[in-house]
């Protein structure tokens, strides 16, 4: 790599991912940027993901192609790929293999980096399907102390770190972890955000950059919705960084609105006869944060929901009960 401008590497862990692997990889090799090179991490896929990636790979000597020797979790193949970057490198920025970039990704953020020593993430703007996500960050200023930017987040004035795909990080802070993420942690790619931002500084581009697919298939679909996890490992994240981030009286009105939110989820669910495993989720949980389900509140709130929203409930109900074609 040249050492005109800072190389980064670009890491793209993937299992299974033929179907959008091409047009990930397309707008790699269409950044206005050029020191960049491009680890492929093949975790055992059974589709054509090798082909494509060895396809381009022949193309560009940047590309190099990585192969797991055995299936691993998606958390242990991040921190595998990331372990695969030329020890050269000043800059990772993770790219998962069902999103991409726009052209001018790498230039704007590698920009906001070198011009902010102190800075240690860079984010932007995210397309998400059809909605602009990682606002609320003030503009035009490309750099936020880490600990406001954290404590924004918190308080749910703005969430800059939407994705690994929209953020960059300081090459030199990802190989100082070990491992990079934590496997224990289903938000392990925030809870590293906050873990960051105690020390470094945030640095943001006001423009979209990166775009992130949401589908049937994603791991947040097939992993957090179907029980909710988000909710809780949301709450999880704000008992733990709030103390470390916000004040006293700011964690304690974000934690109340957070369990009003979390009740009312709660509320709803009784009317959808949730199964064993849903409760049992969510009571560990709760419980384990030192905030046990209250049973009179979560049956006042379900008896609320009852009474005020009578048509929400009964549609609940009857999709709860399997009814198909219950209409609300």
């Amino acid at each position: 790599m040249s050492r005109n401008y800072p190389p980064v590497s670009i890491v793209t862990p993937v299992y299974n991912g033929e179907a959008y692997l091409a047009q990930c990889i397309e707008s790699v090799l269409g950044q206005t940027y050029r020191e960049w090179e491009y680890v492929i991490v093949n975790n055992c896929s059974t589709d054509g993901t090798l082909a494509i990636a060895e396809r381009y790979a022949e193309r560009d000597p940047r590309i190099r192609i990585h192969n797991t020797q055995q299936l691993l979790s998606a958390v242990e193949n991040h921190n595998f790929a990331v372990g695969r970057m030329d020890p050269g490198s000043v800059y990772c920025k993770i790219l998962h293999a069902d999103d991409w970039l726009f052209p001018e990704c790498l230039e704007r953020m590698v920009n906001v980096a070198v011009a902010h020593g102190s800075v240690g993430i860079v984010g932007s703007y995210n397309l998400v399907g059809k909605t602009v996500r990682c606002d609320g960050l003030p503009y035009p200023g490309t750099m936020i102390p880490g600990r406001e930017a954290a404590r924004l987040a918190l308080l749910g004035k703005a969430y800059p770190f939407y994705s690994p795909s929209s953020t960059m990080i300081r090459a030199d802070l990802v190989r100082a972890r070990d491992p990079f993420y934590d496997p224990a942690k289903m938000h392990a790619d925030v809870e590293l955000m906050y873990d960051l931002l105690r020390g470094h500084d945030f640095g943001f581009v006001h423009q979209v950059l990166t775009y992130v697919r949401e589908h049937a298939a994603s791991e947040t679909a097939r992993s957090a919705q179907p029980l909710n996890r988000i909710l809780w490992s949301n709450f999880d994240l704000l008992t733990r960084y709030g103390p470390v981030f916000l004040d006293a009286a700011e964690l304690k009105t974000r934690i109340r609105a957070y369990q009003g939110n979390y009740y009312r989820f709660l509320s709803r669910s009784v009317w959808e006869f949730r199964g064993r495993e849903f409760w049992r989720y969510h009571a560990h949980g709760l419980r384990s944060l030192g905030y046990p389900i209250n049973p009179l509140r979560l049956l006042g709130g379900a008896l609320g929901q009852a009474i005020c929203r009578p048509r929400d409930t009964a549609a609940r109900l009857l999709r709860g009960l399997g009814v198909v074609g219950a209409e609300r």
